[in-house]
């Protein structure tokens, strides 16, 4: 249990850790996206980066989450739904200042890219045979 709950907080830390240092990059890297950010008046370029942002976090959370509660199957779908509950309010607070399917596929693809990450994460660790 105790490892099952450290999962999932590691999880979370690792969705937060990085989600926060890929922002840092878009920031730097794409112009004026810092400043679309106070608005979310972002260019397609922008929403794509965020998504794939969002994607790799959640890869990342679910690998985290299978490594640390390696012997737990509930660990990584935890950490997935306590994110889709997260945010979830965010997405209906700011729905129309993004289009539908931005929300949709963030929202949808959240529990799933949990889910990657952990079955990744569970291959590195089953030796070939």
């Amino acid at each position: 249990m105790l490892r099952t709950t450290g999962g999932i907080v590691a999880g979370l830390i690792v969705w937060v850790v990085v989600a926060t240092i890929l922002d840092i990059g878009l920031r730097t890297t794409i112009p004026a996206y810092h400043a679309a950010e106070a608005t979310l008046d972002f260019t397609l370029t922008m929403k794509v980066a965020r998504l794939t942002l969002a994607a790799l976090a959640s890869i990342a959370a679910g690998a985290t989450a299978q490594t640390v509660a390696s012997g737990s199957k509930a660990a990584p779908w935890v950490v997935g739904i306590v994110l889709l509950a997260m945010f979830l309010p965010e997405h209906l607070r700011i729905g129309a200042r993004l289009p539908l399917w931005y929300h949709l596929f963030f929202l949808v693809t959240l529990i799933p890219f949990v889910g990657i990450g952990a079955q990744m994460a569970s291959r590195q660790r089953t030796p070939a045979l």
